[in-house]
């Protein structure tokens, strides 16, 4: 009877996120002809997905140009993070040093750090930069806790058989911290894909006319609502997108051994 009824709850935590969309969506298209609401005040979800269609060579270009630098910044949040969390593991002295000016990275909002970068970068490596800043920190942050977080008896079994630093990195601490590493490049997927709307807007990318910052800028002056809830349907979807692709990277590591996928087989 418990399994039957845990199946149950599992079979609806399928359905219902797609059921409630489409209620709300029903809802909506009900709300907009009931009240004939003009198209650029509230555009129906119909005129929503007949524009993404029309529109989607121009559409899909601008996506590919701000995943591109989403990629980057990504990349570049990834290797960062994990190379500054292996050298705070190293020495305590760099992490008391450097760890509380990443902290001031994270605290500080991009979209004022932007325009300064724009002065002494050109504009898409300023774009990639502030990308880089909102998805460092946490990348940083887990990987450290990770690295911090090793059992301490494991860690006096390694001294006492004499492994080395490097031995002992490689095969108790990076093993250990990896599920910290995975859900801090989860989170630092969607966070990349942010900063980079947020800053092709402030650092003046809006103004180069390339990615989906543009068309959403584009479309509000031109009062063509319409394209921007489309551009912001794709903006969307790109960050479900990422994030179930690190997610299934994150299930395919670890499921074989750690607790948060071993769960999520049954």
């Amino acid at each position: 009877m418990i399994a039957r009824e845990h199946s149950g709850f599992s079979a609806l935590r399928y359905v219902l996120p797609p059921l409630a969309l489409a209620v709300g969506l029903a809802v909506w298209e009900a709300v907009v002809q009931v009240k004939n609401i003009q198209p650029y005040v509230l555009p129906a979800p119909s005129l929503v997905f007949r524009t993404l269609i029309q529109d989607w060579p121009v559409l899909f270009d601008s996506l590919l140009t701000t995943l591109l630098t989403t990629f980057e910044g990504f990349v570049a949040a990834s290797v960062g993070g994990i190379v500054m969390a292996l050298l705070f593991s190293r020495s305590k002295w760099l992490e008391y040093s450097f760890f509380p000016y990443a902290v001031i990275l994270q605290v500080t909002p991009v979209i004022a750090i932007a325009p300064l970068l724009l002065i002494y970068l050109p504009q898409h490596a300023a774009v990639v930069v502030c990308a880089w800043i909102v998805a460092f920190f946490p990348v940083l942050s887990n990987t450290t806790l990770g690295l911090n977080s090793v059992d301490r008896n494991l860690l006096g079994l390694f001294e006492l058989y004499g492994a080395s630093r490097a031995q002992t990195l490689r095969r108790l601490k990076l093993p250990s911290a990896l599920p910290h590493i995975l859900g801090g490049l989860r989170i630092a997927g969607g966070l990349s894909l942010i900063g980079a709307v947020v800053a092709e807007i402030a650092a003046g990318s809006a103004g180069a006319g390339s990615g989906l910052a543009y068309r959403i800028a584009e479309s509000g002056y031109r009062l063509n609502i319409p394209r921007m809830f489309a551009a912001l349907l794709l903006l969307s979807a790109a960050g479900i997108v990422i994030y179930m692709t690190l997610s299934l990277i994150s299930y395919l590591v670890l499921r074989r051994w750690h607790e948060s996928a071993l769960g999520k087989e049954n």
